[in-house]
């Protein structure tokens, strides 16, 4: 019987099965290394049976006490939550399949989120970017411009290439992101599907952003609009382009991503609605915009409470 047997007995039943052939790959990667890592060593000798709620409690709190066993540090809270629900997933699957009379992990109390504040740069440390970046030998550091500009993300830019960018309308497709993997031990680069339904967007472009992509394609020698020479450009290599190109000007460390930040704070700055900026952005709804970028309208309030104010 499958509910006298360990939890890893089952859960790699449920991982080829139910999630290999259903899911993204990168799911599956990323689900079987958070077992290896995180699951399995902690709960994979249970049977079925024996994950109780008050066992699987016990988990999390290790998980969120002294979750990384490298700084014996706990794990991030938003970390914890995809743990948890990547077991209550092979969970519920074995109470619908019949290994497990009941489904009881719902009733974990799982640790509380924090929204991340967000990490951009200032509209001097931007310009000084901006400059830098459109001044550069290789065409490839324009990218940076291209995400302060259009919100996209680093997998977003490096899989975008020139049939997604309609000159005509001006117009950029979101259709496709990729990522680095391992395939038969060589580095590779993946192309793979948007992060979310949401992800799949188009975003008008500016006709000062029109100007420079039709420069970079008269020059252009690869089918990815950001390349170096013939090659489409690996996440890893850009990053490490990214860190280098800040270190030179001087500025603060700051991971790719906070030029995504950086353009959600503009934009806002500049009186876009949030609807809007939610959209080109890809996020689910406006709210995660709102509430991710709330510290960015500050200014905006008091500047709308002062003109309130005259009226008294």
């Amino acid at each position: 019987c499958i509910r006298d047997r360990k939890y890893t007995e089952w859960f790699n039943i449920w991982l080829e099965n139910y999630i290999k052939p259903s899911s993204k790959q990168r799911t599956y990667e990323q689900y079987c290394k958070i077992a290896k890592i995180h699951i399995l060593p902690r709960l994979g000798n249970y049977e079925l049976a024996e994950l109780t709620p008050f066992v699987l409690q016990k988990f999390v709190t290790d998980l969120t006490v002294n979750g990384n066993k490298r700084t014996g540090k706990g794990l991030s809270p938003n970390f914890v939550k995809t743990i948890i629900s990547v077991v209550q997933n092979s969970l519920k699957t074995a109470h619908l399949v019949g290994y497990l009379p009941e489904y009881t992990a719902n009733k974990i109390k799982r640790p509380k989120i924090v929204e991340r504040q967000v990490d951009c740069f200032s509209l001097a440390e931007q310009k000084k970017i901006e400059t830098a970046a459109l001044s550069a030998k290789k065409d490839k550091y324009k990218g940076i411009v291209l995400s302060l500009y259009t919100g996209l993300r680093i997998g977003e830019l490096l899989a975008l290439s020139w049939e997604d960018i309609d000159f005509v309308k001006g117009i950029l497709t979101v259709s496709k992101t990729c990522r680095d993997g391992n395939i038969n031990g060589k580095h590779v680069r993946i192309l793979d599907a948007p992060k979310t339904e949401n992800s799949r967007r188009q975003i008008p472009l500016s006709k000062t952003l029109l100007k420079m992509l039709k420069e970079i394609k008269k020059k252009s020698k690869c089918e990815f609009v950001i390349a170096d020479g013939e090659k489409p450009v690996f996440i890893r290599s850009y990053q490490r382009m990214f860190e280098l190109f800040l270190k030179k000007l001087k500025l603060p460390h700051k991971g790719f991503h906070s030029l995504r930040h950086t353009f959600a704070t503009r934009a806002l700055e500049c009186g876009m609605d949030v609807k809007s900026l939610s959209e080109i952005l890809g996020h689910k709804n406006a709210m995660i915009t709102l509430n991710r970028y709330a510290h960015s309208l500050w200014e905006h309030k008091a500047e709308m409470m002062n003109k309130l104010s005259k009226m008294l």
